[in-house]
Order: structure tokens, then sequence, then C-alpha cells
């Protein structure tokens, strides 16, 4: 089972379009972790479970939600109310009280995945504004019955090799 997860696409539309093409027949479900600068019901997020950014100004976005995919629970936030930029500790504790096991997030613009007790942690980067590096990227979360897979695809579809990473169920 995958899962698509973008976030920081700050008003683009052509390419959030162009991804979710490329990808809804193979994923269980697409979620936008803010910043898209999109009202709620534009039609490029009607596909998404989606939060609210800092640049996010419609109030129809949740902060936070929890949701049950294929076995796992999600937490998925945009991360400037978690202050994630200095720490990850804020966003261990709601996962924590949410019993989430998979926390997705953005607002820092940095791709990368950490396995934290139990919990994977995923920040799919930015499609408009990387920060870090040069790719313009997204993740896909594969969940196997021993272990997740998270892969990192820049704008064109192509696997960012360096951000690949697999982790061990316990």
């Amino acid at each position: 089972m995958k899962v698509l997860i973008m976030s920081d696409s700050h008003g683009l539309t052509h390419e959030i379009s162009m991804i979710a093409d490329r990808h809804k027949q193979e994923v269980a479900a697409m979620i936008h972790c803010g910043d898209s600068e999109l009202e709620r019901n534009d039609p490029h997020m009607a596909e998404f479970l989606a939060v609210g950014g800092n640049c996010d100004y419609d109030s129809a976005y949740p902060d936070d939600i929890v949701e049950n995919i294929s076995g796992k629970r999600f937490f998925v936030t945009h991360g400037h109310l978690y202050n994630i930029n200095m720490t990850l500790m804020n966003l261990t504790y709601k996962s924590e009280e949410t019993g989430a096991n998979i926390i997705c997030f953005g607002h820092s613009h940095a791709a990368g995945s950490e396995w934290i007790d139990g919990k994977l942690f995923i920040n799919p980067g930015s499609i408009r504004q990387p920060r870090g590096r040069k790719e313009k990227t997204y993740a896909i979360l594969e969940i196997g019955n021993d272990q997740l897979e998270i892969i990192y695809y820049d704008l064109e579809g192509k696997i960012v090799e360096d951000l690949r990473n697999a982790y061990q169920i316990e």
C-alpha cells in the first residue's frame, strides 16, 4: 500500500495535478501537508487529505488531521504550530497523544525522513522552493508487512536516490 505526500506547493496548480495524475492509480491516499496557498474547495486539492499552513488563509483547512490508512495511524500537520524548525519533540508528544506512528509535516521545505522511537517522521520537502537541495520533491510511502519505505521524487517523477530510506517495523 502506498501513500503520496507533498507539501509547500505555494500556489502551484499544474504541478499538483501532474503529480496526482502520475500516481493516483497506485496510491491509497494523497496527503498535502500545507502551504498550498489554494482554497480548500479548489479542484486541485479535491483528492488530498490537506491541512493548513502558515501561508494558507482558508479557515476550511484543519490545523491537524489524524487518519487511519492501511492499518497505520497518520498524524498530518504543517509544522509551524509545533516549532519543527527547532525540534521534533512537540510532534513526538502530539503523536503520542493521538496514537500516530507515521507523522507527516512540511514547513521547513527540507526533505527527509527519520525513525524515532518506533515512529516515522516524514517531511516531503517542497515542490516549489526546496531548502538544502536543488530538487523540488514530494514523497511516496510504501507500507509493507515488515517495513516502511519512503521514496522521494523530483517534479519529473525521477527517484531522488540519496533520500530513499527503509525502516523495519518493530
